[in-house]
């Protein structure tokens, strides 16, 4: 390991995932976990600069990219909690502009299950646009749908953000913009003190370097929506933006360390509550991971199967369908990021996981499910969690 760290939340399983996820190419790594609200796994290793020899911490700043996309589905779902929100209306209930050319039958049901017809964002979105709320909005209130509504899967890469951020911000009774809310709403009363979407100049010298080509979604050919969806900025170049890391991007700019992370996850894996501070109802959480509407559909930005719940997250079931480490159970809800992110609860057994890395890899082409970095780690942090159970 690369610093010193509590054995007892480093346990030896867990250290020897983080050595085999190394020796798979792996550069430096978080690895955080919570069992019924109790962190029971705080661990790291690696580099989190090669070139400049800095070893990762507890306190190294990741970039999550997609599972930024948790915290934008969470604040929908706190929303419909206080009755501001319903999922079957259509967005333009709360937002009237969204109507335009043909999107007023696009329901939030719609956008949280990837089925919006709106997988697209404007073209020639830059970094300056991309970085202007008011601008995105706008320019994808005026877009012409791909698809009506509720047709095809067509991943959000970057749309869903704004769209279920600007819902948001929207029936916000204090019309706060939706980097606020999610900051006094969610962030800061689950103590997440270190997840950032929307990073302070001040915070920039924790952060990790990218290391590895951009590694994407599959090619052109396998997915045609790929281009439009995601536009011209990979997920290193938003990272490497400056501007981009401060600018609140809520499909894709979070940065964050795994411990900080994980306590969003553990909200969700302990029923919508943690230490006290209630966000949802259990009955609304274990309600996230039934599977929506043909559930094994092509999607056609991903150029692949993904298993997709109604309430918004990615869910456990058989690799290849379900990410790599989060396990097959139906009960587990989790959001994948660019280049590996990963973030996951299981609403049924109390256990959340994040894990922060650096390096940018794809499973394109599908490897064996034991060449995957994920797998041993997820099936570590199972083990320690039955463990603890067992002790208790």
């Amino acid at each position: 390991m690369s610093s010193t760290q509590p054995s007892d939340l480093c346990p030896a399983p867990v250290r020897a995932a983080l050595d085999r996820a190394v020796e798979l190419g792996e550069v430096g790594l978080q690895v955080a976990a919570y069992l019924d609200g109790k962190l029971i796994v705080d661990a790291w290793t690696g580099q989190a600069d090669p070139e400049a020899g800095r070893p990762v911490g507890p306190d190294t700043l990741f970039p999550i990219f997609s599972v930024t996309k948790a915290l934008a589905t969470v604040s929908v779902h706190v929303q419909a909690e206080r009755g501001l929100v319903e999922y079957d209306a259509p967005l333009a209930r709360y937002w009237p502009e969204f109507a335009a050319h043909g999107k007023d039958g696009v329901r939030v049901a719609d956008v949280l299950t990837h089925r919006s017809g709106v997988p697209h964002i404007p073209q020639g979105t830059g970094v300056a646009e991309m970085a202007d709320w008011d601008h995105m909005a706008q320019g994808i209130a005026d877009l012409a749908p791909l698809y009506p509504p509720g047709e095809r899967s067509t991943y959000q890469a970057r749309s869903m953000g704004w769209m279920l951020g600007e819902v948001v911000r929207r029936t916000d009774p204090e019309g706060r913009p939706f980097g606020r809310f999610l900051r006094e709403e969610i962030l800061d009363p689950l103590g997440c003190a270190d997840t950032w979407v929307g990073l302070p100049d001040e915070q920039e010298g924790r952060l990790a370097a990218l290391v590895g080509a951009y590694a994407g979604p599959t090619p052109d050919t396998l997915a045609p929506g790929r281009g439009k969806a995601y536009g011209s900025l990979t997920a290193p170049d938003i990272y490497a933006s400056r501007t981009l890391r401060r600018a609140c991007l809520p499909a894709s700019g979070a940065i964050t360390t795994a411990r900080s992370e994980a306590r969003f996850w553990a909200m969700l894996a302990n029923g919508g509550e943690l230490d006290g501070v209630r966000l949802l109802s259990p009955e609304r959480v274990r309600a996230f991971p039934a599977r929506r509407d043909n559930p094994e559909e092509f999607d056609e930005v991903l150029g692949l199967v993904p298993l997709i719940g109604r309430g918004g997250f990615w869910i456990g079931g058989p690799y290849p369908l379900a990410e790599a480490g989060i396990g097959d159970r139906p009960s587990v809800i989790c959001q994948p990021g660019a280049g590996g992110s990963l973030g996951w609860a299981d609403v049924e057994s109390g256990l959340a996981v994040a894990i922060c890395h650096n390096r940018m890899f794809t499973n394109h082409p599908v490897r064996d499910e034991d060449e995957h970095p994920m797998t041993a780690i997820g099936n570590a942090v199972r083990a320690v969690a039955d463990a603890a159970r067992g002790a208790a």
